[in-house]
């Protein structure tokens, strides 16, 4: 099925670009415009910048723009169609949809395809949890001992797979969905020898894994039984729509929470995620039993740059994951720890008390990462020898230096001689070394990647040449198509606008850039049926490349610093400047660039004719040559005359 034209002008006529990006990154308002940290890299600056009057993003950090459904389908890593449903279900729009041709079902791409079928799963897991005996007895009664209520066990759509070998292999193909694409999203695999097709999953309870729109992307699953020779949690394998390293569990259900709270809970497993929502903790994710990695952390400073981390009561599992620790400094986003009792994890000590009494706990107990290393690190400070002491400090020092803000490293510096009960300076000069040394590190690698870099390079001297002239011709064409996109409602004079006089100009021009070529035909073709020169004439999935196009020179005009114009040398057009001068300025720019380059066509030409003898194809390039060189003559002067004024 696909959503109909009707369906698909709603969803675009409803959209705030604002109010759909936010809920991926938090947006702070500057002047008319709105600013965030990327998305989409790991940067400690924002240069991702959303244009509320132009309905469109850029991030200069990525080179990545576009408007509010190209974002939701680069950010989420879904289809146009996918992307169009989320939006529909955001704003309560009700999808017409109608049949697709057999040619558009084969275009379906294997991502959607996926996603299809692993929601396909997901209500299978979750119907067996609830219809079925097996699930029922098991399952279901598994989930309730934990104290999940129903609610809770909707809200994160678990389910059941039952002792069967191909129990979901069965079901599936019955729908329609090939073996092939079971095989892709890890559902089903192949035995050795008889290589039969058998479930992944079989007699689990399942905990789907979701993307941060809330699509099913894996799953994890843990059995009952008491079997060592079986693992007691399973999980999906890597496949195109999940990467464990790139998400946090729960991320769906609590990236409001945590934008709300400005605070992300850190935990371990899946049920203490689940129990933590149970307790009115809502604010909380988990990575999944791995190693947190630095795409997880992006993820979560989309939201917040405040993570405290919970920990259960293994002092040997909490010196392990000083790593992670390490690296949320690392990120730039402050970090806090909470211990429970022994014996206790997140899970086990929320189900011990009230929801109230649990919250209160969290917020008792949270320590800033010295405190809490130093805890670890000493035995709650049993164990403070000077050898000890000297390693601890080391190992703080260590941590500090990871933070990235000056200012923030000389306040733990001070908390740190506080608490350790030593001269600040001592700690400072400590940290100092630590600093240089690791610069030193950076300045090789740096040094080394540029040696890699020139040994790379073409001979200097000609490819200099031919990039620089390529380089300008692009610039020159980029620059004319910049203008009329800006400014071509504009007035050129009393009779005509920016667009009609660029388009009229430039009529008979080959542009070297076939997609700036493109863009001028589309806007030639708008202004000949009367319409204006819109973004969204342009920006859409239709053409992505066109819509980029597009998109970064409009970002030009709003977002621009003059730092950027003068290694580019490229002169933005303000609103004060005379817009007729600037069109017919870079219009003859554009022209003298053209007039050039025929000139030299000519030349080759003419040298091939005299090598070759041919008195009358001279003849008539030497008299092309002088028409093209007079040409090339006025509008020489003519553009000194405009530069000059």
């Amino acid at each position: 099925m696909a959503i109909n034209d009707a369906t698909i002008q709603d969803i675009k006529n409803r959209i705030d670009i604002v109010d759909v990006i936010g809920d991926f990154v938090t947006l702070k308002k500057v002047g008319g415009n709105y600013r965030a940290l990327s998305p989409f890299t790991n940067e400690k600056t924002p240069s991702f910048y959303v244009s509320p009057s132009k309905e469109i993003y850029k991030c200069f950090s990525s080179g990545k723009g576009g408007d509010a459904i190209s974002f939701v389908m680069e950010v989420e890593g879904i289809s146009y169609i996918e992307a169009l449903k989320y939006l529909a279900n955001k704003y309560g729009i009700e999808i017409q949809e109608e049949e697709l041709t057999d040619e558009q079902i084969e275009a379906q791409n294997e991502r959607e395809s996926l996603f299809i079928v692993l929601n396909f799963a997901s209500e299978y897991f979750q119907d067996l949890l609830h219809k079925s005996d097996e699930g029922k007895s098991i399952g279901l009664s598994y989930f309730k001992e934990r104290g999940f209520t129903e609610a809770i066990i909707n809200k994160f759509d678990l389910g059941y797979s039952l002792d069967v070998w191909d129990g979901l292999l069965k079901a599936a193909k019955e729908r329609g969905h090939t073996e092939a694409m079971l095989e892709k999203a890890g559902l089903i695999l192949t035995s050795e020898k008889e290589q039969k097709k058998y479930d992944r999953f079989r007699g689990r309870v399942i905990f789907p894994i979701h993307n941060v729109a809330g699509k099913v992307i894996a799953f994890g699953a843990r059995t009952l039984r008491s079997d060592k020779k079986q693992p007691k949690y399973l999980n999906s394998p890597e496949t195109e729509v999940y990467h464990k390293s790139n998400i946090v569990y729960g991320i769906h259900q609590a990236r409001q929470a945590i934008r709300n709270a400005d605070l992300c809970f850190l935990v371990e497993g899946y049920t203490d995620v689940i129990s933590l929502h149970q307790s009115g903790v809502e604010n909380v994710v988990s990575s999944s039993g791995t190693s947190l990695t630095k795409e997880q952390i992006g993820l979560i400073s989309r939201y917040t740059k405040n993570i405290t981390v919970l920990y259960d009561g293994d002092s040997a599992g909490i010196k392990a994951s000083f790593r992670g620790i390490d690296m949320i400094l690392e990120n730039d986003l402050d970090v806090k720890a909470v211990v429970f009792p022994e014996g206790e994890d997140p899970d086990s000590y929320s189900r011990s008390m009230s929801s109230e009494a649990f919250q209160q706990y969290l917020e008792d107990n949270a320590q800033d990462f010295i405190t809490f290393k130093t805890n670890v690190l000493t035995d709650g400070g049993k164990q403070i020898d000077p050898v000890k002491k000297v390693q601890v400090i080391r190992d703080v020092i260590e941590s500090i230096s990871l933070i990235p803000d000056g200012i923030k490293r000389s306040v733990y510096i001070r908390s740190c001689a506080d608490q350790l009960e030593i001269e600040e300076q001592v700690l400072i000069s400590e940290l100092n070394k630590i600093l240089i040394q690791k610069q030193r590190k950076d300045r090789q690698s740096r040094d080394r990647a540029e040696a890699q870099a020139v040994d790379l390079l073409p001979e200097p001297e000609v490819a200099t040449q031919k990039q620089e002239l390529k380089l300008t011709s692009y610039h020159v064409e980029r620059e004319c198509l910049r203008l009329l996109v800006n400014y071509g409602n504009d007035p050129y004079d009393d009779e005509m606008t920016v667009a009609e006089f660029v388009l009229h100009e430039t009529e008979s021009v080959n542009f070297e850039d076939k997609m700036i070529e493109k863009t001028f035909n589309h806007a030639a073709h708008l202004v000949s049926k009367g319409k204006r020169i819109e973004p969204d004439q342009f920006i859409g999935p239709q053409d992505p490349s066109m819509s980029q196009l597009v998109i970064d020179l409009l970002e030009m005009k709003y977002f621009v610093s003059e730092g950027w114009q003068e290694k580019h040398r490229i002169s933005i057009i303000h609103e004060s400047e005379d817009l007729a001068e600037a069109s017919y300025k870079i219009v003859l720019r554009l022209k003298w660039k053209k007039l050039n380059s025929l000139i030299q066509q000519n030349d080759d030409a003419l040298k091939k004719a005299q090598d070759s003898e041919n008195i009358a194809e001279q003849d008539e390039l030497l008299k092309m040559k002088m028409h093209l060189k007079a040409m090339f003559d006025e509008v020489s002067t003519e553009l000194g005359v405009v530069i000059s004024r």
